[in-house]
């Protein structure tokens, strides 16, 4: 796992999404995880499987979030959960080994240690800036980076707030993967913007 991990916002228009989503894949958006909070259940799964139809398309991974059952249904590539969702060993139980199970650790390494133990594949921190989209209760210090990297054998996705500047240092940092939503499906050009967060990672 490596490059810019593009996270959906919560919109309902289903022809804008998948139009802004496939410019940030053609910019090197390298895995999308569909979340749409407020999405009611039949528009969820439309968005879904158009969404998965298309990062097949481009040989992308397609990740869920917290819904268990619709990516089992979808057969997804995986599934990412956080605080709130079901715990990573009921999700890794439910979806068995050969998928993607992401955890949201937020600041904590401890979060982290548990999500790896419990058969996380990555792990993500955050947020490390104020983010437009999703409020985090606290900042994260850049300094979990190289502590996670030296503990814990995981992928580490990075969020909150994310730009492709503020992310450099992140990335400098140990970051594996940088996960965005507005700084690219807010861009005035998405397909430009995915891949000023791509060339981070080939530098």
């Amino acid at each position: 796992m490596n490059g810019l991990y593009i996270v959906t916002p919560d919109w309902d228009d289903t022809e804008r999404l998948l139009s802004v989503s496939e410019q940030a894949l053609q910019g090197g958006a390298a895995l999308l995880q569909y979340r749409h909070k407020t999405a009611g259940a039949a528009l969820r799964r439309v968005q879904a499987a158009a969404l998965q139809a298309l990062c097949r398309r481009y040989a992308r991974p397609f990740i869920i979030n917290d819904y268990v059952e619709l990516c089992l249904e979808l057969d997804a590539d995986g599934i990412h959960v956080g605080g709130t969702d079901a715990s990573v060993a009921a999700v890794r139980a439910a979806v068995g080994p050969g998928k993607i199970v992401g955890a949201s650790c937020y600041g904590s390494l401890q979060l982290a240690r548990d999500a790896h133990l419990a058969g996380a594949s990555y792990v993500a921190y955050g947020g490390f800036y104020p983010s437009k989209v999703k409020q985090y209760p606290l900042t994260t210090s850049v300094d979990i980076l190289a502590q996670s990297r030296a503990e814990i054998p995981l992928p580490c996705v990075v969020i909150g707030g994310m730009t492709q500047q503020n992310s450099a240092p992140l990335v400098a940092a140990g970051a594996d993967m940088v996960a965005a939503i507005s700084s690219v499906y807010l861009a005035d050009d998405p397909q430009a913007a995915a891949q000023a967060f791509a060339d981070l990672f080939a530098r």
